[in-house]
C-alpha cells in the first residue's frame, strides 16, 4: 500500500506472467502534480527465462497493460532486465527516475542493486534528454493551452538542470522548487493541476514562454560546467549484475 495512493497495488505483482524486480509509481504522483482524476502510472522491470532470450521465438521484453481498477485507471508497463539496463546506459531519464522512484510498490535486492550503480551511468548527456522532453511538451501546451505541459515542461526543464548541477535524478517538482531558480508561480500552478486534470493553465504566454527560454539557457550552462562525465562507466558492473541475475533466474 503506498499511503499518496490510497490504493493497493501488490497483487499487480503477482499477476505478473514472469518475476518482477522492481515495480514503482511514476508519472504525475512521482512528479508531484497528480490531480483528482490522475491515472497511476506503474513501471518495473520483470526478469525473462534465460530459454526466452535464446530460442526462436521473440521475447515479451517489454509487456504494457491498461486497465481500471478501485476506479482507479493503471497503466503498466515493464521492461526485460536486458533492455532495462539497456536504456539505463542510452542517457534515459525515465528509466532512473523509474528506478529511483520513493513511490514503491514491490522492491528486491536487484532493485537495490541497480539503483546503486545509477551513479556509474549518469553523463552531462543527459541533460539532451530533459532538453528534448521539454520542447515537446512546451510545443503540446502552445498547440493546447493545458496544464499538464506546461508543467512538464517546467518539471522536466528543473530536473535537468538540478541533475547537472548536483549529479542526483529529482522528479519531485515541489521539491525541486526550493533547489532550483524556479518561477514563483509554480506552486498556484501544482494547485490547480490538482483540482483538474486537464484544466487550462490561467498564466500569460508571453510570461511563461520568457521562463521557459530562460530555464533552457540555465539548462545549458549548468551542463557546460557539469562534473558528471561524458560517458557511464558502469557498463561492465551491469553486464555481471544482468548475467548473474539471469542464471540465477
Amino acid at each position: 500500500m503506498i499511503d499518496d495512493l490510497d490504493i493497493d497495488l501488490t497483487p499487480v505483482v503477482a499477476e505478473q506472467p514472469d518475476p518482477l524486480l522492481l515495480a514503482t509509481v511514476s508519472g504525475a504522483h512521482l512528479y508531484g502534480f497528480p490531480s483528482q482524476d490522475s491515472d497511476v502510472d506503474l513501471r518495473g522491470v520483470h526478469l525473462l527465462p534465460a530459454a526466452d532470450l535464446v530460442g526462436l521465438r521473440e521475447p515479451e521484453e517489454t509487456r504494457s497493460r491498461t486497465w481500471v481498477r478501485y476506479g482507479v485507471e493503471l497503466d503498466l508497463v515493464t521492461h526485460d532486465l536486458r533492455k532495462f539496463v539497456r536504456l539505463m546506459l542510452r542517457r534515459n531519464g525515465y528509466v532512473l527516475e523509474q528506478l529511483l522512484s520513493p513511490l514503491v510498490v514491490h522492491t528486491t535486492d536487484a532493485h537495490r542493486e541497480l539503483a546503486a550503480l545509477v551513479p556509474g551511468v549518469l553523463t552531462s548527456h543527459h541533460a539532451h534528454h530533459y532538453r528534448g522532453f521539454a520542447v515537446t511538451q512546451w510545443r503540446l501546451f502552445e498547440k493546447t493551452g493545458e496544464l499538464k505541459p506546461l508543467l512538464y515542461t517546467f518539471r522536466v526543464l528543473l530536473t535537468g538542470i538540478h541533475l547537472m548541477r548536483s549529479g542526483e535524478v529529482q522528479a519531485h517538482l515541489p521539491t525541486l522548487l526550493d533547489q532550483v531558480d524556479a518561477p514563483g508561480y509554480l506552486p498556484e500552478l501544482i494547485a490547480a493541476k490538482a483540482q483538474q486534470e486537464h484544466g487550462t493553465a490561467d498564466v500569460g504566454h508571453a510570461r511563461v514562454e520568457a521562463d521557459v527560454e530562460r530555464l533552457h539557457g540555465v539548462l545549458d550552462e549548468a551542463q557546460a560546467a557539469s562534473a558528471l562525465p561524458d560517458a557511464p562507466g558502469a557498463q561492465d558492473a551491469l553486464h555481471d549484475l544482468v548475467v548473474r541475475l539471469r542464471l540465477q533466474g
